[in-house]
């Protein structure tokens, strides 16, 4: 009887105080509306009455089950077997700019290689005066660094070249994602091998079934490029190349080899499949464009989107989204509600990281109208992200890669969210 008398006695309370105090502290709002009368507030939940796990329940450490739904995804169709397919980062559940690495998306091209890292090695040959072999242990080693960089397949938003498809920013622009990266400059170990005068090109090569491989300019390779073991604090997942990864900064994402085994210093490009058959843009006159390896600037509405509706009805709006360039820092981001016609200038939150993702924000009342959301980023560099008809003029439709037009998200006035394209 005690403790009924305890808790009826406080539950008295808590309505006597929402109808008074807290109500009119929220006078003329829905959540004080809802704040009188609302069992969430006034009724002892489960979790406040009983204790919960003990700290060995999840060793290692989970989302919360209630976040369960926030995963990749596939599109089943896109290829005929899993083995060589890509799943997407869920950029609509996900804030700030670094990407959980749970959720960074998979492109692989001949499944996960699993390796064990004590039997893997780095080979570092060809126009070097002291081939070398490194074991994990001797990349471990050498001086570290700490890197943040975004990665992005060509292919992402490649569907969308002919005209709106996926219906989804989870689908349309998925295939990016941000960390931060640990490892040893590629410089250092190309220096410790001795690169020859004649050598300009690097060859990299995955130890994965498909023995992925991609030619890099020695420019690049001796400036910002990185051997990374580390992924967001912790040693990279198998699905990113565990246990050591190429990191090209601002650089297409099929030349960051996973599960890196060689590097061979040329004297030339080695024109291997994936830099002749596969990621090069095949123009409108039939000709193709090779090694565009920049990604270039590049943003969108990641919420409100298709898979994130408007739910909560008129009134305050936060809209937010990413930007990211090849260049360095993404210097502004616009942001349109009317499908082009006025612009507004984004608030970006956060560090502005060379070659990073950007956060922004646009905080707005709505009033319930229909809404054709875009956003439009400009990085450092002074360039600016086309609309997709200024880069189809140049580029034409054939292509699949290197799609980096503005997006447009149609809202309707139940808050319904579509992809949609504006001529």
């Amino acid at each position: 009887m005690k403790t009924e008398t305890t808790k009826t006695t406080r539950r008295a309370l808590l309505r006597a105080g929402f109808a008074g105090g807290a109500a009119a502290l929220a006078t003329g709002t829905a959540a004080g509306a809802r704040a009188a009368g609302d069992p969430a507030i006034t009724e002892i939940q489960d979790w406040n009455r009983y204790p919960g796990k003990g700290v060995d329940a999840t060793p290692y450490g989970s989302p919360s089950s209630f976040e369960a739904h926030v995963i990749r995804k596939n599109v089943p169709w896109l290829t005929s077997d899993p083995i060589s397919s890509v799943n997407f980062t869920p950029l609509h559940e996900i804030d700030g700019i670094i990407t959980p690495s749970g959720l960074c998306f998979e492109r692989h091209h001949g499944g996960i290689a699993e390796i064990d890292p004590n039997a893997h090695r780095l080979m570092v040959h060809g126009m070097v005066d002291k081939p070398l072999v490194f074991t994990m242990a001797d990349l471990k080693r050498f001086p570290r660094e700490n890197r943040v960089y975004f990665l992005e397949c060509a292919a992402n938003s490649g569907m969308e070249w002919r005209g709106a498809q996926l219906n989804g920013c989870q689908y349309t622009h998925g295939m990016v994602h941000c960390v931060m990266y640990t490892g040893v400059s590629l410089k250092t170990i190309l220096n410790e091998a001795g690169v020859k005068p004649e050598g300009k090109w690097l060859l990299a090569e995955g130890a994965d079934a498909s023995a992925m491989t991609r030619s890099i300019p020695l420019e690049k390779a001796l400036d910002d490029c990185m051997v990374a073991f580390g992924m967001n604090g912790e040693a990279l997942r198998p699905e990113q190349g565990y246990p050591v990864r190429l990191v090209v900064p601002g650089w297409e994402g099929n030349m960051w080899i996973k599960w890196l085994r060689r590097l061979e210093i040329g004297d030339q490009p080695w024109q291997q499949r994936e830099e002749t058959s596969k990621y090069t843009d095949l123009l409108a006159n039939g000709k193709a464009r090779r090694f565009t390896f920049l990604m270039d600037v590049k943003s969108v509405i990641t919420n409100p989107s298709p898979q994130a509706p408007i739910r909560h009805g008129k009134g305050p709006l936060v809209l937010t989204g990413v930007a990211w360039s090849g260049n360095g820092r993404i210097r502004r981001v616009d942001v349109s509600v009317d499908g082009g016609r006025n612009w507004h200038t984004a608030r970006i939150d956060g560090p502005g990281l060379p070659k990073a993702l950007h956060r922004f924000y646009y905080e707005f009342d709505w009033d319930g109208s229909e809404l054709f959301l875009q956003s439009r980023a400009i990085d450092e560099a002074g360039f600016v992200q086309p609309t997709k008809d200024q880069l189809r003029s140049v580029r034409g439709t054939n292509s699949i890669y290197h799609n980096n037009g503005i997006q447009t998200w149609h809202v309707t006035e139940e808050g319904r969210i579509e992809n949609v394209e504006i001529s």
